[in-house]
């Protein structure tokens, strides 16, 4: 299936609102309620670590105060392209499966 656990286009979505560390970024995914959505780290930071690669997102270290500092990830330009092209996919995607799941009027002749 296409879009089984998209975790690359989920973050990207995410980044859209703000720059953020791997641990904000899998509490907004998990936020969302949906069981199908939760995110462990064995998969967050390592398709963090590819989308840094590609040039979807950069990332810094910043300070943090009376604690080790925090790898914050931002979106990139190219990202934001990525992201525009991940929901094209995405639209197209989710039309083809409402189209098959709504309700239709049974053809005439057809097989039971």
């Amino acid at each position: 299936m296409a879009f089984k656990g998209d975790l690359e286009a989920m973050v990207l979505g995410v980044l859209q609102d703000g720059d953020l560390h791997g641990y904000e970024i899998s509490k907004r995914i998990k936020q969302t309620g949906a069981k199908a959505l939760q995110v462990w780290e064995g998969q967050l930071y390592p398709t963090l670590h590819n989308l840094e690669k590609d040039g979807f997102v950069s990332a810094i270290w910043v300070p943090h105060e009376g604690k080790p500092p925090r790898k914050v990830y931002a979106l990139t330009d190219e990202g934001r392209r990525e992201l525009s092209a991940h929901r094209m996919k995405w639209k197209e995607f989710s039309q083809s499966v409402e189209a098959l799941l709504s309700p239709r009027h049974p053809a005439s002749g057809g097989a039971k």
